[in-house]
């Protein structure tokens, strides 16, 4: 079974693609599951707007049950609202877990809330995350999680299902890779545009596969094509492609 861990979709495709062309595109490549959220990228993730996308993904869960599941996406900075949407959203419509995205960085105390809850509920956190080379990019998304920021975060909470978003995400990804060492609680998604010959390879003997989800974050020719370009034992890349989302998302007590 293959599960892309990363993915963005609205039911109508008002924001990101469409629910109907993603699973168009899954099928096409084989693809059984996409974990979907619609994360509000810039300007005000205000309560409402928040609301309105993740009915977004809800009604997408529903129009392909099988195939797409939601995370609940949130801006930790409305603080009740936030844990008030999460509970409508994973306890009351199934979402599999929390999206957040560059609002706070991930060690942010305004996340901590969030993380307990999640800690609570035994779900993951899938955060955005990356570390630009270009002094540009890094002003435009100044709260942008690093590798540092999760180490701080999973040593205040080694019980939390941490994955950092995207490590073909662009920028410097190895100095990101060489942070998370210091994080073993911190899983990895392997999506991104960035396919770098080696980057697989690489996750692994510095991480582990156990460690390692496979994402495509919209982009399936490249998800799909890293992982099976990258030279991995047939048990490596089951894992990847699978087995560690399913094992971890077999953890929910709520």
């Amino acid at each position: 079974m293959i599960v892309d861990c990363h993915g963005h979709c609205s039911v109508d495709g008002s924001c990101w693609v469409s629910a109907d062309d993603l699973v168009k595109g899954m099928d096409l490549y084989g693809i059984d599951v996409t974990c979907c959220s619609a994360p509000i990228t810039s300007g005000e993730a205000s309560p409402s707007l928040v609301r309105q996308t993740n009915d977004l993904v809800l009604a997408s869960m529903k129009r392909h049950p099988d195939r797409i599941w939601g995370y609940c996406f949130v801006n930790p900075g409305f603080g009740e609202d936030s844990l008030r949407e999460m509970e409508r959203c994973v306890l009351g419509e199934g979402m599999i877990g929390v999206k957040l995205y560059h609002q706070y960085k991930i060690d942010d105390p305004v996340q901590f809330p969030v993380i307990e809850r999640c800690i609570e509920w035994n779900v993951p956190i899938l955060m955005h995350a990356g570390f630009p080379s270009a002094p540009e990019l890094r002003e435009r998304q100044p709260r942008l999680s690093r590798a540092s920021d999760f180490v701080n975060a999973a040593h205040r909470y080694p019980e939390a299902l941490l994955i950092c978003a995207h490590i073909g995400g662009g920028g410097d990804w190895e100095r990101q890779l060489k942070g998370l060492r210091e994080a073993p609680s911190v899983y990895l998604d392997t999506g991104g545009s960035v396919i770098d010959a080696g980057m697989i390879e690489r996750c692994v003997r510095e991480l582990g596969a156990e460690r390692l989800l496979f994402a495509c974050d919209g982009n399936a020719a490249r998800g799909l094509g890293k992982i099976l370009d990258a030279k991995l034992s047939r048990r490596q890349r089951e894992a990847i492609l699978g087995r560690n989302a399913l094992k971890l998302l077999e953890r929910r007590t709520a």
